[in-house]
Formats: structure tokens, C-alpha cells, sequence
């Protein structure tokens, strides 16, 4: 076992011991896997010289530790390593990136690889802030991942073929295709910025780890929903609400007292939606919609509506006529009390239909803010969203008092 190896050892094990529930000396594994990532940068700073270095009669100079257990650690992710992820620790606390880890070899598979780039989140970050976005956000949960190239234009089939009867020598018309419809992903920045002195209090990579990653999930969750919903097209996503191709025929008008009653809900609402699009869809509206107008509600019979006490697991699943309802925040989408003539009270979609481009890849960048005295982390995530088929998409409004 060579240098390197031992190295990579004895960090593997200081990863398992941090990991552990057991008594550990984090300031003093600190300094050790300091020591350590010095010695290995000098390491590989000496095998890439030597590789770079040309003999006569030999194409170049073996690496050490280039065969065997060193070509296995070779494919693993360099950005999931224990060592990196403890050198983005320090990044983020004092602004400054080993190194070692700022090299062509670091940078190749980025997001990003000119020479003024900062620092790539480590593999183990990235992938709990996703997590956590599909555990917490039930909306961006239910909507497509599309990661395709900006600018290119999605065509929509627009066909739909009528079969006709026909007799003997007798044949039908010919129907085109119809792709005069398409869809556009253009790029937008969406920013998170935390102060430090959130972080402050933070010693250990796995508390460094859950603290960033919780504040970047919530910030960004909270905006991709938003503007899933009401994205206004302009630097963000479309959201479906604002989107212009919903049919007309699909904004429907309810006042006050239609919006408690069954039977205006099933005349103007549920009579709306197209067969084809009814399988998979869910209500989206605020609680206080819900809990003041649908819940309680009953039948002709005084039979209950929204029978939220059916299906009991960990409390009420809200669900009215059999489709399910998600309650959103009131910014969001107003409660129906709360709203003024014309606002967006509820709607019914499948997320299915809408689609979020990206490559869901963060990079961070850090610098000191002079007027609030306080160092800055910054995340960037690159997005784009809109609804592929609109048709499916009912949108209720609030009517005007007569």
C-alpha cells in the first residue's frame, strides 16, 4: 500500500467515526484530515508532473497507485469524497477553496469550467437539497423533470385523427400531422442567499451539511412552487395559472354563495374537465377555500362532500368528489374570503403536464457584504417551467358581488 492509499484510508476511517454515534475529537480529526489533504495534494500535484513528463521509448511515466484499488477510487465521485466535502466546509466558513480542488480535473464535469468559476456543492449536498424537495414539496414533487437545451422548441402534436365509415371502393381522407404548436425553455437564475451568521454556531461537517442544505431547500422549494403556480414567464417560469393558452372555456366564475354548493360545483366545475384529462388531477387551493366551503359541505341527502375523515392514515386527506385537494399558502392563492373580484380561487391540473427544466445542478459562491458586515453564501440554481398541455387545466375565480 502505497502513500496515497494510506492516506485515503485514513480518511475513509475518520468519515466512519465522524458518522458514528460515538465520543470524537472533531477538533482534533479537523487538523488531522487538514494534514492529511495537504499531503495528498502534494501527492497528486507530483504524479501529474510525472505523467506530464515524456521518455524516450515509453508513451509516459506509470502513476502510482494508477492499477488495482486506484483505478476503482478513480470513477468514484470526486465531488461526494470525504476530503471534499470537508474542503467546501471551509469554503463556505472562510471564503477560500484549497488548492487542490480548484484544478482543470475539479472543474471538467461541472456546471460551469472557466477559471473564475467558485465552488462546485459537493455531490452529498446536492443531492439532500433534491431530496428534500420531493419529500417537502408536494408540488414540485408532482411535476415533470425535463433536461433538455435552452432554446429549443418542444413541438406539441396538435392531431387528432377522425376515423370515418366507408363502403366498398371507397377510402378515407388523408389527415396531416399538426405540430404548429410548441414549447420554449429559456434560462432563469434562481438565487438563495444565507448570512453567515446562520451558520456560525456549526463545528461539524454533518451539522454544516443539514443546516445548509435545510436553508437552501426551504428557500428555493418555496419559490419553485410559487411560480409553478403563478409564475409570471418574465425572468422565471410561466406559471399555469397566468398562462395565456388555457382555454377561456376553462375559467370558470363562482360567487360566494355557488361556492359552498354542491351542485354549482359539479354544474360549472366538474362538468368543465375533459375526460381525458380527469384521471390524475388534484384541486389546488388555500385552506381556508376548503375548511369554509368545501369541507362540510353536503348533498342533496346531507350526505358530507369532502369527506376528509375517510382514509384516515396520519390525519384528514382532504379530498373533494374523489380527487384530491392540496392546500397551498395563502400568498399562493387567496381564500376565497380573502380574494378580490376576479382572483384565482382554486384549480384543478395535472402536474404531470408541467414541466421544470434543468439540470437541478447548485453552485455556490461566497464574498463579504461591507454594508451588513456579514459574509454571504450564495446558491444558484438554473430553471425554467411551463405547462405543455394546457387543456386539462380548470382555473376558478371569484365572481363579483352582483
Amino acid at each position: 500500500m502505497n502513500r496515497l492509499e494510506q492516506i485515503l484510508a485514513r480518511l475513509t476511517e475518520i468519515r466512519s467515526a465522524l458518522a458514528g454515534t460515538g465520543p470524537v475529537d472533531v477538533a482534533a480529526l479537523q487538523t488531522e484530515v487538514n494534514e492529511l489533504n495537504a499531503e495528498r495534494a502534494q501527492i497528486e500535484q507530483r504524479n501529474a508532473l510525472l505523467a506530464g513528463l515524456q521518455l524516450p521509448g515509453a508513451s509516459s511515466i506509470p502513476q502510482p497507485g494508477a492499477a488495482g484499488a486506484g483505478a476503482a477510487a478513480a470513477v468514484e465521485d470526486r465531488f461526494a469524497t470525504m476530503e471534499y466535502r470537508s474542503a467546501f466546509m471551509e469554503f463556505a466558513k472562510t471564503g477560500v477553496m484549497p488548492a487542490a480542488y480548484t484544478g482543470q480535473e475539479f472543474r471538467a464535469n461541472a456546471v460551469t469550467n472557466t477559471t473564475d468559476a467558485s465552488a462546485v456543492v459537493p455531490t452529498t449536498i446536492l443531492n439532500e437539497v433534491i431530496k428534500k424537495m420531493e419529500v417537502r414539496g408536494s408540488i414540485f414533487a408532482g411535476v415533470r423533470k425535463l433536461n433538455i437545451q435552452g432554446g429549443i422548441e418542444v413541438p406539441i402534436l396538435t392531431l387528432k385523427p377522425k376515423a370515418t365509415w366507408i363502403g366498398e371502393n371507397q377510402v378515407s381522407d388523408r389527415q396531416k400531422v399538426g405540430m404548429n404548436q410548441n414549447v420554449s425553455f429559456s434560462y432563469y437564475g434562481l438565487e438563495c442567499r444565507v448570512a453567515i451568521s446562520l451558520l456560525t454556531s456549526v463545528v461539524t461537517l454533518a451539522m454544516f451539511e443539514a443546516q445548509i442544505s435545510d436553508l437552501i431547500a426551504e428557500a428555493m422549494l418555496i419559490a419553485l412552487e410559487a411560480a409553478i403556480l403563478r409564475g409570471t414567464g418574465t425572468g422565471q417560469p410561466l406559471g399555469l395559472l397566468v398562462d395565456t393558452r388555457v382555454p377561456a372555456a376553462n375559467k370558470v366564475d363562482l360567487t360566494e354563495a355557488e361556492a359552498g354548493t354542491w351542485a354549482a360545483w359539479k354544474k360549472e366545475v366538474f362538468a368543465k374537465i375533459p375526460l381525458a384529462y380527469r384521471s390524475g388531477g388534484s384541486f389546488f387551493m388555500a385552506a381556508g377555500t376548503f375548511e369554509t366551503y368545501i369541507d362540510g359541505m353536503t348533498d342533496q341527502q346531507g350526505q358530507p362532500i369532502g369527506r376528509v375523515n375517510a382514509g384516515i392514515t396520519e390525519g384528514p386527506q382532504e379530498r373533494f368528489a374523489g380527487k384530491p385537494v392540496q392546500l397551498v399558502e395563502d400568498d399562493v392563492i387567496a381564500p376565497f374570503d380573502a380574494a378580490a373580484a376576479g382572483d384565482v380561487i382554486a384549480v384543478f391540473a395535472r402536474l404531470s403536464d408541467y414541466a421544470i427544466n434543468s439540470n437541478l445542478q447548485l453552485q455556490m459562491f461566497r464574498w463579504f457584504d461591507h454594508e451588513t458586515n456579514q459574509w454571504v453564501d450564495k446558491a444558484i440554481l438554473i430553471a425554467d417551467g411551463k405547462i405543455l398541455d394546457p387543456n386539462g387545466v380548470i382555473i376558478v375565480r371569484k365572481a363579483a358581488t352582483v
